[in-house]
């Protein structure tokens, strides 16, 4: 039975903004994924829950979401509490922001009317405005190319629960690895922990970008480039493939130039070593053809499905709730 964290190591979390992966240490990220256990085993008994009964979560997306918003909403509901939300599109504004509202003007409102505040923005930054904004917790569910330190949790704690632990594997990060915020977020993640080796695999064009290694290099993380799927898969215990963003690019012709150069089909299931298992953040588009899905290690619809007690956890910590 996975038990409930110290109230010690809980009220590290209280009142508390969730930004990125880089300000949580390796104690407050095994914490989340304690609590998401805890919670994951009490969705598996079907368990009414009041963690968060009386309070509201603001779900500001302004960049279309299916999972992170869904499975926050769905958090919140889970855990007893209601929920209020701002969705929208350029071509579809339905905020304050389409009179000319500042994201900051708009949180310091906010405030006003919610216990908590998880928000996409398809601005990269964007969580150091709502941070300086907000006097409610505040999750970032993503920043433009920047961090999405939520996704990066759950894929932490897919990882556990497939594979048993974390620590002594060898990690392939494959695919948009310059505009994809996942990727970023996961490698922050995985420097947390003694992972063996990360392989960081992609277009030639589509490179990690280098700030984004020099920073984890100086961990002692062992850091391998290279441009070819085919060696990830036979090398990776764990292989995270990501789709190639096709919304950050600057030109259609750089899109269309990288977009089917990194696609994972049945032939590459013959490689993997025995034993590793397939992420993917979603949404899929190539990358990873449909064969691929029969493979018992193909583990990124459970991982979707994991953001929901991921993120249980880090509402009811933020707030202060965990029963």
């Amino acid at each position: 039975m996975s038990a409930r964290p110290s109230q010690e190591k809980l009220d590290v979390f209280k009142n508390r903004n969730i930004l990125d992966i880089v300000s949580l240490s390796r104690e407050e990220i095994e914490t989340i994924l304690e609590t998401a256990a805890y919670y994951d085993e009490k969705l598996a008994r079907k368990e009414r829950l009041y963690d968060m009964d009386g309070k509201v979560m603001a779900s500001l997306f302004f960049e279309p979401s299916t999972r992170t918003r869904l499975s926050f909403e769905s958090a919140m509901l889970h855990l007893g509490g209601q929920v209020i939300t701002v969705t929208e599109t350029p071509s579809m504004q339905t905020s304050s922001t389409a009179k000319g509202e500042t994201l900051y003007d708009s949180i310091r409102v906010i405030n006003y009317y919610a216990d908590v505040i998880a928000c996409r923005s398809p601005i990269k930054g964007a969580r150091l405005e709502i941070d300086a904004a907000a006097t409610v917790p505040y999750i970032n569910g993503g920043d433009g190319s920047g961090e999405h330190p939520t996704q990066a949790l759950l894929d932490l704690y897919t990882i556990y629960k497939e594979k048993g632990g974390i620590d002594g594997l060898t990690y392939a990060i494959c695919g948009d690895l310059k505009y994809g915020r996942a990727p970023h977020s996961l490698l922050d993640a995985i420097a947390k922990f003694n992972a063996k080796k990360v392989i960081l695999a992609s277009p030639q064009e589509l490179r990690m970008p280098a700030e984004n290694i020099e920073k984890i290099r100086e961990t002692g993380v062992e850091i391998e480039e290279c441009f070819d799927l085919d060696y990830a898969c036979r090398e990776a215990d764990v292989i995270y493939m990501t789709r190639v963003q096709r919304e950050r690019f600057s030109s259609q012709e750089e899109y269309e130039r990288n977009k089917d150069l990194f696609i994972m089909t049945g032939r590459h299931v013959a490689m993997f070593p025995e034993g590793a298992i397939v992420l993917h953040p979603l949404p899929r588009i190539n990358e990873i053809t449909t064969e691929v899905d029969a493979y018992a290690g193909a583990a990124y619809f459970r991982q979707a499905g994991n953001g929901m007690p991921t993120r249980m956890a880090l509402l009811a910590l933020v707030t202060g709730s965990v029963k």
